[in-house]
């Protein structure tokens, strides 16, 4: 067999050698394993494989595979890392002397590479011969996806730059938008994602975005810019579609079996389908997972790596009150493992919840009561997969949910508040807390006081949500004295908090350097 093939490379060799000048293309082929932006773009089947690959950018590690959660919890006031890895734990509590960082580079590059995506898409579906209704909505959902990268970006770094279009020259570099510009193009991006999107998917497409999920992101970045009355507007959209309910069960919202229900908006699509194997660096090719690690990485001492935990101020808010029964409210096991008979943190004046079971070893005093190291610390509960399973891997199939109608209706309610018409907010925040078995709230409270209030119904409701973040800055107590004071007092990490500097994150130096970007204050 080594000869006669041997004999064919040689008699291969000859023909090549033979060829005439006509047939000098013959080696200019096109590689059907990597085909070009001008090849892939034809049909219509391409246009839809380019829209997947853009919800793809949704599962990198800098996004919600991983490390943006570390950005949005355990940055803010609700959660901490004692991480081992010293610039990990220092990233939580901002400490941050290497621009660079891992962390803060995937969530970065990752956004990019999503926003990338969806530009190849906006500026090569149009000339393409389809159908038009399924066009429109590729185009819409690339521009929800763009716009959903930079609510998260603009959000951790502030003054980013605006790509739009696909690079031609890569002497050409975008501009660097300001926060105003970039809120901007969120806005415009999603009004114009709006009406071509549909209001459902079955089958295989569920998961895309729909026009529910554009219109609450929409009215989420006219709260971060504290426009009342046009976020009003959308979530009252969202509102009375009809197309979304409460669950039954709040654990619903974080599990597995219970995916894209009837309470989800938009969630980011995730699998234990581990292809090429156990994936914990997280890859980008076709063989990586496609399983969240958020679990693995927030996993309690002996189940998981512990990077992330709540500090103990969140166990007791939910302590506040209790049901209309006077047991506890049943968000908190679904919130967080703690020590529920630790007398020295957490008061007995409420009945103890029945929730028993730990990673199938018993209740979670009887794996920690006794040790002295983890008597009184409180461990994230919400996308464990203790439910079904013994342990904690790289590859959890649990959904992000990234919007959900109850944070919708809780958002409603501040929009209304802030426009000084608490009467109209009250009802909607009875609908969440009644689902926990909680007593309506009674009519009467003036703005002030249902302002203190909501804040606390979107602890209890939506804590461990990766929204801490959004809402301490659209509270605006990151950027005053007394405000971070306030933290102080539930997190020590605020102590470090420099007003006009961690408000935001460092843009990385590496583009600030070859892109000649402006860094941002203080860094």
């Amino acid at each position: 067999m080594k000869t006669n093939f041997l004999a064919r490379l040689g008699l291969a060799g000859l023909l090549l050698i033979s060829a005439t000048a006509c047939e000098k293309d013959l080696l200019n082929q096109v590689n059907p394993n990597l085909p070009t932006t001008e090849s892939f773009f034809k049909t219509s089947e391409d246009a839809v494989r380019a829209s997947t690959a853009v919800y793809a950018g949704l599962q990198g590690l800098g996004m919600y595979r991983r490390w943006l959660n570390f950005a949005f919890d355990l940055r803010s006031d609700e959660g901490f890392s004692q991480s081992p890895w010293g610039e990990l734990a220092d990233f939580t509590r901002f400490v941050q002397n290497n621009y660079d960082f891992e962390v803060s580079f995937h969530i970065y590059r990752d956004h990019y590479r999503t926003i990338y995506r969806a530009n190849q898409v906006l500026a090569n579906v149009p000339g393409i011969q389809m159908d038009a209704t399924l066009q429109k909505r590729v185009l819409a959902e690339a521009r929800f996806l763009r716009a959903l990268s930079y609510f998260n970006l603009v959000s951790l770094y502030g003054n980013v730059p605006l790509a739009t279009t696909p690079p031609i020259d890569l002497n050409v570099l975008p501009p660097q938008g300001t926060e105003a510009e970039v809120w901007a193009l969120v806005i415009d991006d999603l009004t114009k994602a709006q009406p071509d999107l549909p209001a459902s998917y079955t089958g295989a497409d569920l998961g895309r975005a729909t026009r529910g999920a554009a219109t609450t992101l929409l009215g989420k970045a006219y709260m971060q810019n504290r426009r009342w009355a046009d976020a009003q507007a959308q979530f009252a959209q969202v509102i009375s579609s009809g197309t979304y309910r409460l669950t039954a069960n709040y654990t619903d919202n974080f599990r597995h079996t219970t995916e894209n229900n009837q309470e989800s908006i938009f969630e980011v699509q995730f699998s234990d389908d581990k292809r090429g194997g156990n994936d914990s660096g997280g890859g980008p090719d076709a063989t990586s997972s496609q399983g969240g690690q958020r679990s693995q990485f927030w996993g309690v001492p002996g189940f998981g790596f512990n990077d992330g935990e709540l500090r103990p101020w969140v166990v007791r808010e939910f302590l506040q009150e209790g049901t209309a029964q006077g047991q506890r409210d049943p968000r908190l096991a679904a919130t967080a493992f703690y020590n529920r008979f630790d007398l020295t943190q957490f008061p007995t004046a409420l009945a103890p919840d029945n929730d028993r079971g730990v990673y199938g070893s018993g209740n979670f005093e009887n794996r920690y009561g006794g040790n002295a190291r983890d008597l009184g610390r409180v461990y994230y509960r919400k996308y464990a997969t203790d439910y079904y399973r013994t342990f904690e891997d790289f590859d959890s199939p649990i959904n992000q949910r990234v919007m959900r109608y109850a944070d919708v209706l809780l958002l409603q309610a501040e929009a209304l508040n802030e426009q000084n018409n608490p009467a109209s907010a009250i009802p909607l925040v009875n609908l969440v807390r009644a689902r926990s078995g909680l007593a309506p709230l009674a009519a009467g409270l003036s703005q002030a006081e249902l302002r203190t209030q909501l804040r606390h119904e979107r602890v209890t409701e939506l804590t461990g949500e990766g929204l801490r973040w959004f809402d301490l800055q659209r509270y605006g107590v990151l950027t005053t004295q007394a405000g971070i004071d306030q933290l102080k007092q539930r997190d020590p990490s605020f102590n470090d908090f420099q007003i006009g500097r961690d408000r935001l994150l460092p843009i990385l130096q590496i583009d600030v350097d070859l892109a000649r970007l402006t860094q941002n204050p203080n860094y």
